[in-house]
C-alpha cells in the first residue's frame, strides 16, 4: 500500500523534526489511525518529496522526522491551459481538480468578451489544486495564475506550440495531428458562447493555430480536460 501524501509549504532539511498543523494531524491520527514509527510522505508542491516517520502521534500537533529527501523532475514538455472563467464555480473547480490529476503544469484563467463571471477565490482554488496533487501522488503543484485579459495573454505568450479551440465552422486541424511531442504548448479554451470571431482572428494573427478537440461540441470545462489529456499524452 502506498504511503499517504501531505502538503507542507516549507520543508525542513533531512533529519529535522517537523510539527504538522492541526488539520493534518487530525487526519493522520484520527482518520487514518496512524501511530508512532509509521511513515508518511511530505511534498512542497515544487518537486520535493520527503520520506518521514511519525515521532509523536498527538492528534492536534503530530510530529514527524524527515529521514530522506529527494527531488522529482516536473513533467515535460510543459502544458498550459488558458481557460475562461465560467458562471458555475463548481464546474470550474472540477476542471482544476482533474487538470491537476492529469499533470497540467500551468492554469491561466482568462477573461474573454463573453466571460460572464470574473470572481476568483484564489485561496479556495489553491486548496483544490493541493488536494488533487496529493490524491494523485504528485510532487508538483500546477501554477495557478491570476485572471488575465484574453488579448494580453495572447500578445505575451511565448510557448512554442500555441493553439486555440473554438466552435466556428472554419478550417481546423484535429489537435492530436497538430502536436509536436517535444515542445511546450498552450491551449486557449473559451467561455460559454465561445470566443468571438474577433478574438479568434486576433489569436490567429499572433501565430495561434485553430484546432478541434473532437467531433462534438464540448462544455468549457470538458474542453479543458480533453485538451489537457491530448497535450499531456499526444498520440
Amino acid at each position: 500500500m502506498s504511503l499517504p501524501y501531505f502538503f507542507v509549504e516549507k520543508l525542513a532539511p533531512e533529519a529535522q523534526n517537523l510539527t504538522l498543523n492541526e488539520e493534518q494531524s487530525k487526519h493522520i491520527i484520527q482518520v487514518l489511525r496512524m501511530q508512532k514509527e509509521e511513515e508518511i510522505l511530505l511534498t512542497d508542491g515544487r518537486g520535493t518529496k520527503a520520506h518521514s516517520v511519525i515521532t509523536d502521534d498527538h492528534r492536534k500537533r503530530c510530529e514527524v522526522k524527515i529521514i530522506s529527501v529527494e527531488k522529482e523532475e516536473g513533467l515535460l514538455p510543459k502544458v498550459s491551459i488558458a481557460i475562461s472563467l465560467i458562471k458555475n464555480a463548481s464546474r470550474f473547480e472540477w476542471f482544476l481538480e482533474k487538470a491537476t490529476e492529469i499533470g497540467v503544469n500551468e492554469i491561466i484563467p482568462i477573461i474573454c468578451t463573453r466571460t460572464e463571471k470574473e470572481k476568483f477565490r484564489v485561496d479556495r482554488l489553491q486548496n483544490i489544486l493541493i488536494s488533487a496533487m496529493l490524491q494523485s501522488q504528485q510532487c508538483w503543484l500546477p501554477v495557478l495564475h491570476e485572471p488575465i485579459e484574453f488579448k494580453k495573454l495572447v500578445e505575451e505568450n511565448k510557448d512554442h506550440q500555441k493553439f486555440i479551440a473554438h466552435c466556428l465552422l472554419q478550417q481546423k486541424q484535429q489537435l492530436h495531428s497538430a502536436l509536436s511531442i517535444q515542445n511546450n504548448s498552450v491551449m486557449l479554451i473559451g467561455p460559454e458562447g465561445d470566443f468571438t470571431e474577433d478574438e479568434i482572428q486576433f489569436a490567429l494573427g499572433k501565430n495561434f493555430q485553430a484546432v478541434a478537440l473532437g467531433d462534438t461540441r464540448l462544455r468549457t470545462e470538458t474542453a479543458g480536460i480533453v485538451a489537457a489529456v491530448l497535450l499531456r499524452q499526444p498520440t
